[in-house]
């Protein structure tokens, strides 16, 4: 891998992981395209740590009042709880099904350009559902629902599903409105991500060289810089303007990719 090709894909990487197009499958495509292989598929989820840190910057003020007012407010901390409960089902069937999503998921472009679609017709879907939200605040989801949303969460371990399309999918239909999906799907992410590079980097450590350091580096910075100004934006765009824009995206982007599967093969 060159560097140049490390600073593309921390941008795609830090321009679609809170979007729901599904940043592991414009990672894979993208690579499948320009020839390159990371040691391991390492390179793809330890330069997550980069949009990791672009939302916690973005969001350092929100999580600063939310963990002083721990000890003395109830609500904040049945929220906490909510995005732990969340966090659960990622953490054991993830762990339980790493070998088989690296090893065999992460290695067909055809799962990711099926997966891509159906994402995208689901997406329309559900934007032109009449739903009727119940929860206009993030802190207000119920426990229940948080670990729904946490199960639907868990189809993203299909590369090519999206997780954040995911959990937002599954917080509207569980009441959530668009706006609030979108910022609980935020919180989410942050221990599944962390989860998953500190998971990755203990299972692979010892296979990566110091080039390979140093592309995940670039890499890492990429992602920050891109991922800081898609969450600045994000929420809002989604509130306004709904799923249905991503939803074509993702048709676009696997139909080209079937095509292309069909053309070469």
């Amino acid at each position: 891998m060159h560097s140049w090709e490390a600073l593309l894909l921390g941008l795609i990487e830090g321009l679609t992981e809170y979007l729901p197009v599904s940043s592991t499958a414009h990672l894979l495509l993208t690579e499948e395209l320009l020839g390159v292989k990371s040691t391991g598929r390492t390179f793809e989820v330890l330069i997550q740590l980069g949009a990791i840190l672009a939302l916690l910057t973005v969001y350092s003020g929100r999580l600063w009042h939310l963990v002083t007012a721990l000890p003395s407010d109830a609500r904040s901390r049945r929220f906490v709880m909510a995005v732990l409960i969340a966090f659960l089902p990622a953490a054991v069937i993830g762990a339980a099904a790493h070998s088989f999503i690296k090893n065999y998921l992460f290695e067909s472009p055809l799962i990711i350009c099926i997966a891509l679609v159906l994402g995208g017709i689901v997406l329309l879907f559900i934007d032109r559902l009449p739903l009727k939200p119940r929860y206009h605040d993030v802190m207000d989801l119920p426990l229940l629902s948080a670990l729904g949303i946490g199960f639907c969460q868990c189809l993203a371990m299909i590369p090519g599903v999206s997780r954040s399309g995911s959990s937002i999918v599954g917080a509207m239909l569980l009441g959530a409105d668009k706006r609030t999906a979108a910022e609980f799907s935020f919180f989410l992410a942050m221990p599944t991500m962390t989860g998953a590079f500190a998971y990755d980097l203990y299972k692979n450590w010892s296979l990566l060289t110091p080039d390979d350091v140093g592309m995940i580096a670039i890499g890492f910075v990429a992602a920050f810089v891109a991922g800081v100004v898609v969450v600045r934006y994000a929420l809002d765009f989604i509130a306004r303007r709904g799923l249905s824009f991503f939803g074509w995206w993702r048709l676009l982007v696997g139909g080209v990719g079937l095509g292309a599967l069909a053309v070469l093969h």
